[in-house]
This record gives structure tokens, sequence and C-alpha cells, in this order.
């Protein structure tokens, strides 16, 4: 769809959503639950500030709690409540939720505030923004088309504000996604964090002269579930791996939660189970990829320092999601500019709540 276009904050930035909740006095409502809610209720502790109630939409609300609050329908608070704010708590890329998310946020005040989902709890918030303005500036500038620095912005926006309508009018389609890619001259691909064999469908789908595909999943329980799909899958050629993307040739510990939420090396949730994994370099592997994937739950650094060389020699085009750390965003971005110069970068971000589903576009 056509973006809007949008330019990064003025620096300094003086406040952020994080301020507005802090001075929030209308009654404050968490909607949904799970390892969102978790960290987002343990966020609003820290800073001193008591949500008043937990509630989920109408159909799903069976009479239970969620730590130590009962969880209330939709209909309750508006019934009850003559004014409040909404700070909401899951994510989704489901048509019919975003669009019921829309007519929320048209008829209520609803924040969205941004989580981070591996790794240190680091915040981008405004001192986060104000301590890295140059790089992210940076990062923003060496993106090659005004699509790719309107989304970049919006999505920058979007997490200091916490408003949806930044994350309303900065996507692409799947179609307008795959559409900047080299989709005819790619035949050999590597899918570092292939899930369920989702993405490896995408492909078959868009790139119409795909022979072969190596497969990375590093979780147990997902693996079985992509080998179930590589056994059906006759099109082209698929070599699944249980192991990890990593930096070096390591034993790891894979926080498992059999979604996407597992992760290497990041903190356990109450969803994770931790299980031994065998961490790889993509170099190791010795293949000549034409285009190479990276979602891996925060570790995409990591699995890019270790495919320096094929990427060096193959130059492959590359998909990386920058949405995992608050720093990807900006510090991807910057890795790959440096070690491969002669890279055009661009970013396209599916239709998502909350900002997820960023990815970065590097080719030659």
């Amino acid at each position: 769809m056509p973006y809007e276009r949008v330019t990064l904050p003025e620096y300094p930035v003086a406040r952020d959503m994080w301020d507005s909740i802090r001075e929030e006095q209308r009654p404050i409502m968490i909607y949904g639950m799970g390892n969102g809610a978790d960290k987002l209720l343990d966020r609003l502790s820290e800073m001193g500030v008591q949500p008043a109630e937990i509630f989920a939409s109408d159909g799903f609300v069976r009479g239970h709690s969620f730590r130590g609050k009962t969880v209330r329908p939709f209909s309750y608070i508006k019934e009850n409540y003559d004014e409040f704010v909404i700070l909401l708590s899951f994510a989704s890329n489901r048509p019919e939720v975003l669009e019921m998310l829309s007519d929320i946020d048209k008829n209520h005040d609803m924040l969205i505030p941004d989580m981070p989902i591996a790794g240190v709890e680091e915040y981008f918030d405004k001192d986060f923004y104000n301590a890295n303005y140059l790089l992210i500036k940076a990062a923003y500038d060496a993106l090659c088309d005004e699509d790719s620095r309107s989304a970049f912005a919006s999505v920058v926006r979007y997490k200091l504000e916490g408003k949806m309508t930044y994350l309303e009018g900065a996507w692409s389609t799947l179609d307008e996604l795959y559409s900047a890619l080299p989709e005819e001259d790619i035949r050999s691909v590597i899918d570092v964090g292939a899930y369920n064999g989702d993405t490896l469908r995408q492909m078959k789908e868009y790139f119409p002269n795909l022979t072969s595909a190596v497969a990375i999943e590093p979780d147990p329980k997902t693996y079985r579930r992509l080998c179930k799909y590589v056994d059906t899958e006759s099109s082209f050629e698929i070599t699944a791996m249980n192991v990890g993307a990593w930096c070096d040739d390591a034993d790891g510990v894979f926080q498992s939660s059999s979604n996407r939420n597992s992760s290497i090396n990041s903190t356990a949730s109450h969803e994770n189970v931790s299980a031994d994994v065998k961490l790889v370099r993509i170099d190791s592997l010795d293949i000549s990829p034409d285009y190479i994937k990276y979602d891996v739950e925060g570790a995409e650094k990591e699995a890019l320092i270790g495919s320096y060389e094929t990427i060096t020699r193959h130059a492959p085009t590359l998909l990386v999601s920058l949405y995992h750390r608050s720093r990807d965003i900006f510090d991807l971005i910057l890795y790959i500019k440096e070690r491969y110069p002669g890279y055009k970068l661009y970013l396209r971000r599916l239709r998502c709540v909350p900002a997820w589903e960023l990815d970065l576009i590097a080719g030659t």
C-alpha cells in the first residue's frame, strides 16, 4: 500500500509513551494475557503504575484470573467505567483482529507498548532514542528508497508514542514484499529460523526456479513439525537441520516454547523450557545460496557474523528480521552496510500489531 511520508522525530525527544502512562489519571486497562501481559505488568510495576483491570474480548472470557486479577470481558469495562485508557499486550497479524483493534482505537484511547521480544529488556524509550540518535539517523539514511525511510520512521515514532496510527500507515502486502526480491534468480536458499516450513511454502510460491533449500530450526518440537512438511514436499529439495545459527560452532542453550517466542540465549519466561542445541556457523555448511532469510528471535546478528564468508563469496540476497531487540532496527542495518557496502538496503513491514514482521532486504 502507499506509504504516508513520515520522518524521524526531532532530536532530542522530551516525552514518550511511558511518560504519558506514568502521568495518566484515568483507570488503565490491560487488554490481553500471556507472556506479553506478564512483561507489561512487570514494567508497569517498576514504574509504580497499578492497572485497574485486565480484560479480554467477550468471547474469550471463561471466569479465569491472571496475575491475581479477574479477567473481565470488554463489555464489562465499557459498562462500568466512563473513562479509561487501554494498553494492548498481545500481538496479531490476523486481518479480522487488526480491523477490530482499529475500531477500538477509533473509539477509545489505546496505546500499544513496544515490548522487547528477546534478550535483555532494553526499551526503545526517549532515553534510548536520544542516546542512540546518531546511529538511528545513520541507519535511516542508509536505506535506498522513500518507502523504506517512511517505514523506518513510522516504526520509530510508534515505539516512542505507542500509537496504532503509525502501524496502520507503513506496511506492505506479502506480494509487495516478495516483489522487492529477485524472485526468478533465486534457486538455492537457506532458511535460518525455518519454524514449521511456513516461509518455505512462501518461497515455493514466489521463487519459480527454486530447486533446493537448507532449513535451520533449533526448537526440537517445531523441528519435528518442519520435518513433516519436508517429507511431503516434492517440488524442490529440502535439507532440514535441528541446529541454531550462530557466530561460532558450539553447544548452546535454547529457550523452547514451540512457537515464535523460542530463542537462543534469551531470558526464560513462564512459557519456556530449556533445551540443549548445537550451534553452527552458516559458513561451516559450505553452501552456495542465492538467498538467506534470517528470523532467529534475537540471534540475527550472531547468525550474520557466522555467515560472513558465505555472503562475501556468493553475494546472496538477504532478508533479515529487525524487530526482536530494540537496537536491531539500526544495529543490523549498520552492520550489513559496513561489511557489505555494495548491497542496497530496503525496509518492508507486513501488517501486524505491534511493530513485528519488520524486515531488511539487502542485495546487490
